[in-house]
C-alpha cells in the first residue's frame, strides 16, 4: 500500500465533532457534505492524517480507514457482525494464519473480512449463503476494502447439505439455525477442530448446544460481549451513556474424537 493516497483509496473523513464519512477518492472528484465541499484532490497525493478544508473552512481530517471503521460505515445489505463480535470470534474460534475456515452465511461481508486478515495468505476461507442479492452485497464490501481475494470461495447453496469440503481447522455459523449443520460439520472438521454459532436469542443457543453435543462436540461454551465506550476529557472521565450491549450470544465447541 502506498504511503500517500491514490485514486480509487478509501479515505475516512473525520471532522471535529468525531462525526464521519467513507470516500471513494478520483480525480476531480467532490464530497458534499454540511460542512461544504472537499475536493478529492485535496488528499489524493497527501498522507494519511492530512487536514483538508472545505468550502465552508471547516477542518477534516483525512485517514485510512480501520477495517472496524469499514464495516461500520460500508453499505449494508443483511445485518453486520459488529467489530466488538467478529473481534472474539477471531479469538474464541482461535482462527490461525494457514486455517482452513467455513463460514455461513456471509451476510455483509463483515466477518468474511475478519476471518480473511486472520488465515493469511495461506488460508483459506469459504463462505456459504442462500441468498445471491446478500452474497453480491457482500462481495461488493469485500474488494472495495480488500480487493479481489485469491483465498476466498463463496457458494451458493445450504451450509447443512450442500457443505462439500473436508479436513477444514473452523467452521462458524451466522445462521438461525446451526443445529442443522452440526452432522455436517462434525464429517467436515478434523478432530479437535472448532465451531462457532452466532446467535441472537437463549432458545436457539440451547438447541444449537443440544445437537453439537449430540453430534460428538464438547467443551461447549458461551459468551456475549458488551462494548462499553468512556468519556475521558481532563479531569472528566465518566463512561458513556450509551453502550453497544446485547448483539449475540457466541457458542464454541470442539470436535472429540470418541475413545475406542
Amino acid at each position: 500500500m502506498s504511503v500517500t493516497f491514490g485514486p480509487g483509496d478509501l479515505a475516512l473523513l473525520v471532522d471535529r465533532k468525531s462525526r464521519q464519512w467513507l470516500v471513494d477518492l478520483r480525480p476531480g472528484g467532490e464530497f458534499h457534505s454540511h460542512a461544504g465541499v472537499l475536493r478529492h484532490d485535496d488528499i489524493i497525493g497527501a498522507s494519511p492524517g492530512v487536514e483538508v478544508r472545505t468550502t465552508s473552512g471547516t477542518t477534516v481530517t483525512a485517514l485510512r480507514p480501520t477495517l472496524a471503521e469499514y464495516v461500520l460505515k460500508m453499505r449494508r445489505g443483511a445485518q453486520i457482525v459488529y467489530p466488538k463480535d467478529s473481534a472474539a470470534i477471531v479469538m474464541l474460534a482461535d482462527v490461525f494464519p494457514g486455517a482452513r475456515v467455513v463460514e455461513a452465511g456471509i451476510g455483509s461481508g463483515a466477518l468474511t473480512m475478519a476471518l480473511l486478515r486472520a488465515v493469511g495468505e495461506r488460508g483459506h476461507v469459504t463462505s456459504y449463503e442462500i441468498r445471491q442479492d446478500h452474497a453480491d452485497h457482500a462481495i461488493a464490501n469485500i474488494e472495495r476494502f480488500m480487493g479481489k481475494v485469491p483465498n476466498h470461495r463463496l457458494c451458493i447453496g445450504d451450509v447443512a447439505t450442500d457443505l462439500d469440503e473436508d479436513v477444514l481447522d473452523r467452521i462458524v455459523l451466522d445462521l438461525p439455525e446451526p443445529w442443522r449443520v452440526a452432522p455436517a460439520a462434525r464429517r467436515a472438521l478434523v478432530p479437535g477442530g472448532i465451531v462457532l454459532t452466532y446467535l441472537p436469542t437463549v432458545p436457539q443457543v440451547q438447541q444449537a448446544v443440544t445437537a453439537l453435543e449430540e453430534s460428538g462436540f464438547g467443551m461447549l461454551d458461551t459468551v456475549e460481549v458488551l462494548h462499553r465506550t468512556w468519556n475521558v476529557s481532563g479531569a472528566s472521565v465518566r463512561p458513556d451513556h450509551r453502550m453497544v450491549a446485547h448483539t449475540g450470544f457466541l457458542t464454541v465447541g470442539r470436535l472429540l474424537v470418541p475413545a475406542t
